[in-house]
């Protein structure tokens, strides 16, 4: 079993080890050292990244660890690494160097999650379910129907005083007995005969693996982002430490350029974000009334000068420069407006066909659809009096229309 020097020291970033094992499978190789202070992913935390360099041979011989995983069954820490690495052999004397940025980032999250699932329990009895660190923020699962934002910004507040306390983050080991006589938020399932504890002063004490800060001062800030309903309540994401800095700079960059945009404020770029969408929403309305009177003329235009076949009236056109919503304005408008069956096609980005007639009329523009766009190589679909479908360019489109008309008889 590796020796975890990480369990002890969180903030230790370099060391030396001798390699115990050395495997390689599917192209990768897996390192397994004596002792460690490379974080393997587990309880939610990510792996630390960095490097392990051979001693004791006359080139400097450095291999990059992308991935740090655990063997369950064993308790030994595995170092995947980048290369080949023939010359690192079981015995062999490693010296290991942390990524510390990307270490210091994982401490503030994770401890920031400690003492955000502690305030959210003392506040409200919420207890956390899960925590998952990701690459841009962290999310803990709270068992709630709801979390509402008055909650959020109190939870918020509160950590954030004990952030700014400076209370001591300690750690300890205590059998599972002790730890629930010590009253530990959570006792983990899997049994071990001493629990690893992690202790906020006067504040939080939890069974933990992970990597932590010495101080809560040390995790910087806390800033909750938001929230979603996932299947086993809340879902709350949260930014510590230099992300939350990172964060509000990048959202104040938005806001500010937003502002800019709209000639406004900050703080009044939702007020001139509603007012546009209003005033979008009214355009389109008014838009679609003209469209509506367009095709309303149009139609009555095209009903008097198309042919008459057999007790109803065929429309075929093709329109250039029109979209599909206003050819189905189009010939919803025709078939309305007497007995007719209208076969239309447009342009654009992505020509289309419509077919439709008036309703209970004898054609099938489902069926006919559908033997169109069949020769086509496009798709489509509808009913007896009305369908649609796309054609691969304008040139195809029209002579579908002309095919379509003679298939009617």
């Amino acid at each position: 079993m590796t020796e975890r020097l990480y369990y002890t020291d969180s903030f230790l970033t370099e060391f030396e080890a001798r390699v115990v094992a050395v495997s390689r499978e599917a192209g990768e190789t897996a390192v397994t050292l004596d002792r460690s202070a490379f974080y393997p992913t587990s309880g939610g935390q990510v792996f630390d990244t960095g490097w392990l360099e051979l001693l004791g041979t006359s080139d400097l011989q450095r291999f990059r660890v992308k991935d740090v995983a655990e063997n369950e069954q064993t308790g030994d820490v595995l170092h995947i690494i980048e290369g080949g690495a023939q010359d690192l052999k079981p015995g062999a004397i490693v010296r290991g160097a942390i990524d510390a940025d990307r270490r210091r980032d994982h401490m503030q999250q994770h401890s920031g999650q400690h003492v955000l699932s502690a305030a959210f329990e003392k506040l409200y009895r919420f207890a956390t379910v899960s925590f998952h660190m990701g690459d841009e923020s962290c999310t803990i699962d709270l068992v709630s129907d709801a979390v509402t934002a008055k909650q959020l910004e109190s939870a918020e507040k509160l950590v954030n005083e004990v952030i700014a306390a400076d209370r001591p983050v300690e750690t300890r080991f205590a059998t599972v007995d002790d730890a629930r006589a010590m009253g530990v938020r959570k006792i983990p399932a899997t049994e071990r005969d001493q629990l690893r504890l992690i202790e906020v002063r006067d504040f939080d004490l939890n069974a933990c693996g992970g990597t932590h800060v010495r101080s809560t001062a040390q995790i910087g800030a806390i800033l909750l982002r938001k929230t979603e309903k996932v299947k086993q309540g809340v879902r709350v994401e949260f930014v510590c430490g230099l992300r939350a800095v990172r964060t509000a700079r990048r959202d104040f960059e938005t806001l500010t350029e937003a502002a800019a945009v709209f000639s406004t404020h900050l703080w009044e770029v939702p007020q001139q974000v509603r007012k546009s969408l209003e005033e979008i929403k009214s355009a389109q309305k008014a838009q679609h009334h003209l469209l509506e009177e367009v095709a309303e003329l149009q139609a009555e235009h095209l009903l008097q000068a198309a042919q008459n076949r057999g007790g109803y009236k065929l429309v075929v056109q093709f329109f250039p420069d029109r979209d599909l919503t206003y050819i189905k304005m189009l010939v919803q408008k025709l078939t309305r407006n007497g007995t007719a069956v209208a076969l239309l096609g447009c342009g654009g980005p992505q020509p289309s066909l419509v077919f439709g007639q008036t309703a209970g009329f004898g054609n099938d523009m489902g069926a006919l659809m559908k033997q169109t766009v069949q020769q086509l190589g496009t798709r489509g679909g509808g009913n007896r009096d009305m369908a649609q479908g796309g054609a691969p360019d304008r040139a195809s489109a029209e002579q579908a229309l002309l095919q379509a008309a003679s298939a009617l008889g």
